[in-house]
């Protein structure tokens, strides 16, 4: 009763709200249209999978503009005086296809769906070809890596276009600035993620004991995140035990877990193409050793560093020098470096050099942005302060590795320092500690939304709990799901 309590805390608050209406969609093309001026907008959706047994997942900045799902799908927007027109281009209805992939939409379904006026794949050329002849700039959105001439899309439409084609412009950035700053309707979404893999976190605490595989512990995560709405996985879900809890992206999880090590789990769901992205470590016997509660600790004091800094208007940067401060320092107390500023000899594109004996420990950013992406865009990556409507995560970590002293280049220092921090090393070989939390900015301040136990008294005792099986649906949860789900009935031509 009270973990089915629990789920619906987690679950109900943003029910009635977790859906983004066709009017935002407008607004993001018409902010689109408004930067642009003049100029007709290309946007590709993704391909449809090679093999059909695959996933499909549409591209980030294509749903974000369209809210549409269907593969192979094309946006184009022209802007000039007045609001921009948009049309989308879309697979026709087909039943033979459709006894393989499931229904399509058609044009008539796909307006129905987007409130976009909708025409047949088929017509994109003719239309391409006749913005062209206008001399209307042609401009690309593209969800494909890399803005050279290898990006696919760019390909597909310097092909389309022919000879008229001239320099492509590449709205990507203009459409990642747009992505930073979230909408209450996105900032809903991302907390029904964000609850989600709340609630499997605490399973997993539950589930863990010493002899179990990290894939039966993955198992009922990705589980829990399809038994509670979610529609797949955000990312490789990582749960690396032992060593692994030391390699930053493990994801074959496929060891079986001793009694005495811990494991790193990093996990997020996507609901609704929205991503959550939340880190614990907790032991596997159920109780921290004395060595992984000192590391621990300092991670998370040094995330408590980062929040006191995560405030409305404030410099970004603020917390990533706090959190670098409480790490440095608390190594230096565990004589894992030699003190909070120390250096070793390290080479950078062939030069000498020195860098932060931190960074031995310490590899990676304290956070980013999340959204349609699990590394979304966020708008101090462009404004560099912290404002309404952002959404990131706060992900300080330690990662001892065994053989950390031998990536060290041979020269007199870091033989130096090589041998006084053996000792240390030794003690602490194996440890690996993330703790990664979730946090959305609204005119009320900076709010921590990923509220799974974080302290180690709270980790323990939440180990300690019995997991007895998957907690029950609830009725209304069941509610939810049949009132948020895409509706079965697609239009007829």
């Amino acid at each position: 009763m009270q973990r089915a309590l629990f789920l619906l805390l987690c679950l109900g608050p943003t029910l009635a709200t977790a859906q983004i209406p066709a009017d935002e969609y407008a607004e993001r093309r018409q902010a689109l249209a408004t930067e642009v001026g003049r100029g007709a907008i290309v946007a590709f959706g993704e391909p449809e999978p090679r093999h059909d047994y695959l996933e499909f997942v549409q591209g980030s900045r294509f749903q974000y503009l369209t809210g549409y799902r269907e593969s192979n799908a094309v946006l184009i927007t022209v802007a000039g005086s007045g609001a921009p027109a948009s049309i989308l281009f879309v697979y026709p209805r087909d039943p033979a296809t459709e006894v393989w992939s499931g229904k399509r939409f058609g044009p008539h379904g796909a307006t129905k769906a987007t409130g976009i006026p909708a025409r047949l794949l088929d017509e994109l050329p003719a239309v391409l070809d006749s913005i062209a002849a206008t001399g209307l700039p042609v401009m690309l959105v593209s969800d494909a890596a890399g803005d050279d001439d290898a990006n696919p899309d760019r390909a597909r439409l310097a092909k389309l276009l022919g000879a008229r084609a001239g320099a492509i412009r590449d709205l990507g950035t203009s459409v990642d600035r747009l992505r930073g700053h979230k909408s209450a309707a996105e900032l809903a979404l991302i907390r029904k993620a964000v609850d989600i893999t709340v609630v499997a976190h605490r399973e997993a605490m539950r589930l863990i004991q010493a002899g179990m595989n990290e894939f039966e512990v993955e198992a009922l995560i990705e589980y829990t995140f399809r038994r509670n709405g979610a529609d797949r996985p955000a990312f490789a879900s990582i749960v690396g035990s032992g060593p692994n809890a030391t390699t930053l992206h493990y994801n074959a999880n496929d060891r079986f877990m001793r009694a005495g090590e811990v494991v790193v789990m990093d996990i997020g769901a996507s609901y609704r193409g929205y991503a959550a992205d939340v880190t614990r470590t907790v032991p596997v016997s159920g109780t921290f050793t004395p060595e992984q509660r000192a590391i621990y600790q300092i991670v998370r004091d040094a995330q408590s560093a980062a929040e006191r800094e995560a405030k409305v208007g404030a410099d970004a940067m603020l917390m990533t020098r706090a959190a670098v401060q409480a790490l440095a320092s608390g190594l230096a107390r565990l004589e894992l470096i030699e003190s909070p500023t120390a250096t070793y000899d390290c080479s950078d594109r062939g030069e000498s050099a020195e860098c932060p004996q931190l960074q031995l420990f310490y590899m990676h950013g304290l956070g980013h942005g999340i959204g349609l992406d699990v590394h979304d865009p966020e708008q101090f990556y462009y404004t560099e302060r912290i404002e309404e409507g952002s959404a990131f995560t706060i992900e300080p970590g330690i990662y001892v590795r065994e053989h950390v002293l031998e990536t060290l280049s041979d020269t007199r220092r870091n033989r130096e320092v090589a041998a006084k921090l053996r000792a240390a090393v030794t003690r602490y070989a194996n440890i690996g500690i993330r703790i990664e939390d979730d946090y959305v900015v609204t005119a009320d301040g900076v709010e921590w939304i990923s509220r799974a136990p974080r302290e180690i008294d709270e980790v323990e005792a939440a180990m300690r709990e019995p997991f007895t099986g998957p907690v029950a649906r609830d009725s209304s949860v069941i509610d939810w799901y049949r009132a948020t789900e895409p509706k079965a009935a697609l239009p007829t031509p």
